[in-house]
């Protein structure tokens, strides 16, 4: 059995990491998802990660940024908010995607008259909806276009922009425009779609797509994102893993400190064809879909949590990440475990910090994962040593709080809660925080970490 990620894991991983940006996005149809797992702005926690970027804008007829939900407008509105809690918090809006399976972007960045056009609307509706920057998901635009002119006039569209946004900024006197951009991990679609030394310099931040690398496309089952390679890849697939990809970009020309790595808050689903239920199973499509996410191919991670609990979960040590499998049903997925060995790989190359797609699929109203709210993310953020959250709704203190007093003189560091051995508490210049062990375990002061009573 693998090790349990302890408290102690964590703490030196406060030390250790050193990236500024954890970014996450949030999409515009998890409002759709039924109960518990419906989710809007108002389910954002303003101190959770440094950027939001809201997932999804498109470019209409006319080469100008559009809504494509009916209520999109008050939902900016509502993520905008957050920033009167948190003015640190910066929020960015995606566009992209795909209308009938082509790339909105293929026809306006064809002629320059489309580009400034497209530009200009931008501006104008990142400022009246009181964005902070633009995110181009410009992910697989190659594979309906000419990729040798689509690359190209990709690079025209990012230098435009950025000189766009300076001239913005000089001219409204106002904090310049973000610039990002959803880029793709697998080399044949790097290498179709960008030209990555060219174009990377000018954004502010570059989220990886390090995930995906494997699904129910394929006939065997193979994890959504490991960072390493497995035994059984061969060929081009000996490239589908965080490191390798990485490393590409890097290759190309990516500064480091641009690059974002992807942490998913899902996994990739398969239905097993025989008896064997391991990496590299045969297989033949996706198990049925989870009962919120509902969509065939991938479960959200408060869904993975509710498939463990009756399932076997194993660890695959060469890519650093596990899996599940339960009758014919077999997934690939990201724990606390996997998040701190990506973590200290991110670390250990530099990168920029990490963005996670997406908010809406981690548990984040707490009700699924018997672990808090935003479980994978809290872990995530902690992980890469931002200090611990303020809290938005104060105790109120017309009493002394026993518990919120602990840490008073105290030095940092992470101490036993006396009334209770599932819980456990940080102190952080001197605020007391209630941390809680994974289900089953309880805390040792010991070893300053969780594990079995």
């Amino acid at each position: 059995m693998v090790k349990l990620l302890t408290a102690l894991g964590v703490l030196l991983a406060l030390h250790i990491a050193s990236s500024s940006k954890l970014v996450c996005h949030m999409t515009n149809w998890a409002q759709y998802r039924p109960g518990h797992a419906k989710f809007t702005p108002d389910n954002i926690d303003p101190f959770l990660c440094t950027h939001v970027i809201y997932t999804l804008a498109s470019i209409n007829s006319f080469n100008q940024i559009g809504t494509i939900e009916w209520n999109d407008e008050q939902q900016y509105a509502r993520l905008n908010n957050l920033k009167n809690i948190n003015p640190a918090l910066k929020t960015l809006l995606s566009v992209g995607g795909t209308v009938n399976g082509m790339s909105p972007f293929i026809a306006m960045v064809a002629r320059p008259e489309s580009r400034i056009a497209f530009i200009k609307s931008a501006i104008d509706f990142l400022r009246t909806h009181n964005f902070d920057g633009l995110n181009l998901a410009w992910e697989y635009p190659a594979h309906n276009g000419s990729p040798q002119q689509d690359r190209e006039r990709f690079t025209l569209l990012v230098k435009e922009l950025v000189a766009a946004f300076e001239n913005d900024a000089r001219d409204s006197r106002k904090t310049q425009l973000l610039l990002s951009a959803n880029v793709a991990s697998i080399r044949a679609t790097i290498e179709r779609a960008y030209e990555v030394n060219l174009i990377a310099p000018y954004f502010d931040f570059v989220n990886l797509m390090t995930y995906d690398f494997h699904g129910h496309w394929e006939a065997a089952t193979g994890h959504n994102s490991p960072l390493y390679p497995g035994s059984m890849d061969s060929g081009s697939h000996i490239h589908h893993n965080i490191n390798s990809s990485v490393s590409y970009w890097l290759d190309m020309g990516a500064p480091a400190e641009k690059l974002l790595l992807g942490f998913p808050t899902y996994g990739r689903t398969y239905r097993l064809s025989t008896g064997a239920t391991g990496l590299g199973a045969p297989s033949n499509g996706p198990a049925d879909a989870g009962p919120y996410t509902r969509t065939a191919g991938f479960w959200s991670f408060y869904e993975v949590c509710d498939f463990i609990s009756s399932a076997s979960v194993e660890w695959i040590d060469q890519q650093k990440v596990p899996y599940a499998t339960f009758g014919s049903s077999w997934v690939g997925y990201d724990d606390h475990q996997s998040f701190l060995f990506k973590v200290e790989w991110m670390t250990g190359m530099n990168l920029g910090g990490a963005h996670v797609w997406t908010l809406d699929m981690d548990d984040f109203t707490g009700s699924f994962c018997s672990a808090g709210s935003y479980p994978l993310i809290n872990h995530l953020r902690m992980s890469m040593g931002f200090p611990p959250k303020p809290t938005t709704t104060p105790a109120p203190t017309t009493t002394r709080d026993p518990i919120a007093d602990f840490c008073r003189g105290r030095p940092d560091g992470l101490y036993e809660n006396p009334t209770d051995s599932n819980t456990y508490y940080q102190c952080f210049r001197g605020n007391t925080y209630l941390l809680h062990c994974q289900p089953g375990l309880i805390y040792w002061d010991s070893c300053k970490c969780c594990n079995w009573p």
